[in-house]
């Protein structure tokens, strides 16, 4: 039983190593690029699908102020990754 235990212990393990680098591939890097430190804090990455990146922010002031951003934002973007199109914010959870 200890040796199953020990086994499923070191699985978790490589799976949360394999999860953590792949929450900083991708849109998640791209933002640390392009966004401050404070803006990052509240954003969180939904989805990246057909060249739409979607992101969920923590409340309406931050909605408002990404999205006067959201221009310059994809146009910083871009230059990560060509096959994003566009952005959508939404309203949402950002734990």
């Amino acid at each position: 039983m200890e040796l199953l235990k020990n086994t499923l212990d070191g699985v978790m393990r490589q799976l949360n190593n394999k999860k953590a680098v792949f929450q900083e591939a991708g849109p998640q890097l791209w933002l640390k690029k392009v966004l401050t430190k404070k803006e990052l804090e509240h954003i969180r990455v939904k989805y990246f699908s057909k060249g739409i990146l979607g992101l969920s922010v923590d409340s309406s002031a931050w909605l408002y102020i990404l999205s006067l951003k959201k221009e310059e934002l994809l146009r910083e973007l871009k230059k990560e990754s060509s096959e994003l199109k566009n952005i959508n914010f939404r309203i949402g959870e950002v734990t």
